[in-house]
Formats: structure tokens, C-alpha cells, sequence
């Protein structure tokens, strides 16, 4: 079962230090379904329901090229995630795992990232399938899939190492 806030058998919460060494700008934000952290999806899927990326000015020229591109990985902030935990149990069996080891939102930089199939884009509109956020979330970035791209930028000595 998702939880919301509690601490599980074996869970560690930490004390979470400052945040002062990033700036990050909400490029964007994301429309779903899902209002409710426990009705989310723990993961996207390719036939999940249609959701809408809304790329704010002055980002919308940099959507330019990415409709080549079948699946886009999409980056977002989530913003209603705790930030405090370094062990989780995420069956509820009291078997702690870190949080490194897992994909849940629970981290100390709660950066979340889907492999989103590209629908359409109109505007500043991107339509995908696949996401897993709640509704509002804040836009990181966009790229095309890793395993779709292939560089534009002449080959450098290290891609070879």
C-alpha cells in the first residue's frame, strides 16, 4: 500500500540539510489525471492515459526538433515527495533497502523521470503517454529518449574510450 507520510518498520529519516547549491527552473508543469498521491501510478505506461505538458515562455522555441522523436524522457520536480529518508521499506516487511537502490519519489533531490510516448506537440503543449506524477507537477526538462538519440556534435576522443 502507498503511504503518505508515516515512518515504516527499519526506516531511517534523516535531517535534511539546506538547500543551496542548485538552482533549478520550472520550465513547465504537467497535467494528469492524478490528484491524490495514493490513486498515483507507480510507474508510467505506454497505453496509460493521455497527459499535457505545458512548456513555459521562454522555453517553447527549445521544443523545436523533439517531435523526430518517439519517446521523450521527461524530468519533474516532485514537489509533494519527503526528502528525509536514506533507508525505505517500500513492501512494508520491515526489509530496509536504501534509497539509492529504489525508484520511489521518497529521495533527498525527489527528481522524477518517465520514458513518456510523444503524442503530439502543438505549441507550447506536449501530448504523451506514460507519466506517473500528480497533477501540477513542476517541469524539470525534456530530452529525446537516450536510447532513440544519437549525437548531432562531431565524435570527441572520450566516446570512443
Amino acid at each position: 500500500m502507498v503511504r503518505l507520510n508515516e515512518i515504516r518498520l527499519n526506516e531511517i529519516a534523516v535531517a535534511t540539510p539546506a538547500a543551496t547549491d542548485a538552482g533549478l527552473v520550472y520550465v513547465g508543469r504537467i497535467a494528469t489525471p492524478w490528484t491524490d498521491r495514493l490513486a498515483c501510478p507507480r510507474q508510467g505506461r505506454a497505453d496509460g492515459p493521455l497527459c499535457r505538458i505545458t512548456v513555459f515562455e521562454p522555453w517553447v522555441a527549445a521544443l523545436d526538433g523533439l517531435a523526430a522523436y518517439a519517446r521523450i524522457e521527461v524530468l519533474y520536480w516532485l514537489d509533494a515527495s519527503r526528502r528525509d529518508l536514506v533507508h525505505q521499506c517500500p513492501a512494508s516487511d520491515g526489509v530496509a533497502r536504501g534509497t539509492f537502490s529504489l525508484r520511489s519519489p521518497v529521495r533527498p533531490n525527489p527528481i522524477g523521470t518517465s520514458i513518456a510516448h510523444l503524442v503530439s506537440i502543438e505549441g507550447p503543449v506536449v501530448t504523451v503517454r506514460g507519466l506517473d506524477c500528480l497533477d501540477g507537477t513542476p517541469l524539470l526538462d525534456l530530452k529525446p529518449d537516450r536510447r532513440l538519440f544519437t549525437p548531432v556534435a562531431p565524435p570527441q576522443p572520450g566516446d570512443f574510450e
